[in-house]
């Protein structure tokens, strides 16, 4: 079984976000860089799927040349190959992100080396949109399952399962090759081994210079959301302030009047 499983690099969560002065990108400058949980299950799910099925797989990216250190901390927990689809690190929108990404496949198809499986994260975690995986499949004529918590594969037929909105589960069986959009929470990532982390570091990664065909959304400016404040109440010193916490105390519900 031969799998390949996109990334994106992406702004680590929890950081506070800087735009550059033309607001056109966020300031990276005293930013780390992961990519999403959902992104990093998908990782998982490929090796899972070649450690059961056997074949190997392969992890892809968009991105400048910084981004080999998201694609070989995927080879430090399993993966077998990495391709960077180079850029200059500006942003691509979603339609140039997958007809890179098309490029690509269709180049390893050429070669020899097409894909049986093809993850995605259900949507990347700094635009959120939701795309690339469907767009992929389209352009690719192939079957894709969207949101999936769950993939089995068995006999040249992937079983994948989602949650549905009233609670319970949507079956889909798929003939591969196929994509699936993979969700946080179809399986537990695990931490790359100082054997992995090593291998990795040796491990060469492939580099192909992608032609930028647009046709999507045209970005005009970036905007951060207004930030939210806060009130500071001091409510006294010493024991005369001690009526003063009673009484949000009581307010709060806490103790009684």
């Amino acid at each position: 079984m031969e799998v390949l499983v996109c990334v994106k690099r992406v702004p680590a969560t929890g950081g506070r976000i800087t735009l550059t002065e033309d607001q056109q990108s966020i300031d990276t400058k005293f930013l780390g860089f992961t990519v999403s949980p959902h992104e990093e299950c998908a990782v998982e799910e490929a090796v899972r799927l070649v450690e059961a099925h056997g074949g190997s797989s392969t992890v892809l990216t968009l991105g400048p040349e910084v981004a080999t250190e998201q694609l070989r901390d995927a080879i430090a927990i399993g993966v077998d190959r990495a391709i960077l689809l180079e850029t200059d690190g500006a942003e691509w929108d979603p339609v140039a992100t997958a007809n890179a990404i098309v490029d690509a496949v269709r180049a390893e198809q050429e070669a020899s080396r097409g894909f049986d499986v093809l993850l995605f994260g259900n949507e990347a975690a700094d635009t959120g949109d939701y795309q690339v995986g469907i767009l992929v499949a389209h352009a690719l004529g192939l079957p894709c399952v969207t949101g999936i918590k769950r993939l089995e594969v068995s006999d040249g037929i992937a079983t994948a399962r989602r949650e549905s909105v009233s609670g319970g589960w949507e079956i889909f069986e798929v003939g591969l090759p196929a994509v699936f959009t993979v969700k946080e929470g179809i399986n537990l990532p695990r931490y790359p081994s100082v054997p992995g982390r090593l291998r990795a570091k040796k491990k060469e990664v492939e580099r192909v210079e992608p032609t930028r065909r647009s046709g999507g959304l045209e970005r005009i400016r970036l905007k951060l959301p207004p930030e939210q404040g806060g009130e500071v109440e001091v409510l006294g010193g010493g024991p005369e302030a001690a009526a003063a916490v009673v009484k949000v105390l009581q307010q709060l519900g806490v103790v009684e009047r």
